[in-house]
């Protein structure tokens, strides 16, 4: 087999793979580019996140990728198919799950459940199956006969994630599904994600959760539109292109004004009684000239390499670039 045979047997199998692929993917609304030209290669069977501020341009990409809105420009492939082409035929291969609770708050939790396998059509035995299955995994045996506009955040979404995989589709799509859930709720739902992905369910997610994000396999980072950093929450805080120096002092607001004149300076944060500084990476013995800078102002004060956390690239990754407005 020729070289250029052997890429391209290579680029169709890991085209096979993927759940979804878009090349140049771009959406403009009137003067405004959402998302512009993001390039996605998502596999089966991990739970893919996208991590950004408001506005970044996430949920307008899930929104492209579902097929409720067409892209301006740019290719999209999901499970095989051509969207928004075959976006019909892609309906019933996905669950949908959006930020604010959409099922209908009049219907009881086991209304909602059967008006929803209605919708997909299940087969009559095949949905109480389902619905009974939903209803043990998810909990939702004590509000079952609870209008679900009385339910608590929480309950609301487990509800939903039911309601959502209901008709057990092998692709998941979920807009910030946790933003309005306490931590415990938030973390019992990502049990149940991760028991969906074991099972082989691939899983997109968005949110702004630090936490959240490091539980994926993969991430993508938006920022203005822009997929400005992409790969594993590991591989991302273990390459970040900044070095970190942690300050621990009592005097923070002395070390703060310390700090304002080192022009190698990228970001800094407060973390209690420790500075958090993010530095470029051409700054040579970045801890002896902190402490040196420091120890001119007066400062008393520990300084130490750190290790990248996922904040730390969020930030770097989301630093005003050349040309871009915020």
């Amino acid at each position: 087999m020729s070289a250029a045979a052997g890429a391209a047997a290579s680029a169709a199998s890991s085209a096979a793979d993927a759940a979804i692929e878009a090349h140049g993917l771009t959406r403009r609304f009137g003067d405004v580019v959402a998302v512009d030209h993001a390039e996605l290669s998502i596999p089966r069977g991990q739970i893919y996140g996208f991590l950004g501020p408001n506005g970044s341009g996430k949920s307008t990409t899930i929104r492209m990728l579902c097929g409720l809105i067409r892209p301006t420009s740019g290719t999209i492939r999901v499970l095989g198919l051509d969207i928004p082409r075959q976006s019909e035929s892609l309906r019933t291969l996905i669950g949908y799950m959006t930020q604010r609770f959409s099922l209908w708050e009049d219907l009881s939790a086991r209304e909602n459940l059967t008006f929803i396998a209605n919708i997909y059509t299940l087969e009559r035995h095949h949905a109480a199956r389902r619905i009974a299955a939903a209803i043990e995994e998810y909990r939702l045996a004590e509000f079952l006969d609870r209008p679900a506009g009385t339910l608590s955040g929480g309950q609301k979404q487990r509800l939903a994630l039911a309601a959502a995989t209901l008709h057990e589709p092998p692709l998941l799509m979920l807009d910030e599904p946790t933003s309005a859930v306490d931590p415990q709720s938030r973390r019992d739902f990502w049990e149940g994600l991760f028991a969906l992905a074991a099972r082989g369910t691939t899983i997109l997610v968005s949110t702004h959760y630090m936490d959240e994000a490091e539980r994926c396999h993969e991430l993508a980072i938006f920022d203005l539109g822009h997929i400005v950093a992409r790969g594993s929450p590991q591989q991302l805080m273990r390459e970040l292109p900044l070095q970190v120096i942690e300050i621990e002092t009592e005097d923070t607001t002395g070390a703060r004004a310390a700090l304002r004149g080192l022009a190698s300076l990228r970001s800094l944060a407060q973390l209690g009684l420790r500075l958090h500084a993010l530095l470029a990476p051409e700054e040579t013995d970045a801890v002896a000239r902190v402490e040196r800078l420091l120890a001119e102002h007066g400062v008393r004060a520990s300084v130490r390499h750190a290790a990248a956390s996922l904040e730390d690239v969020f930030v770097g990754a989301t630093l005003p670039r050349a040309g871009a407005s915020r």
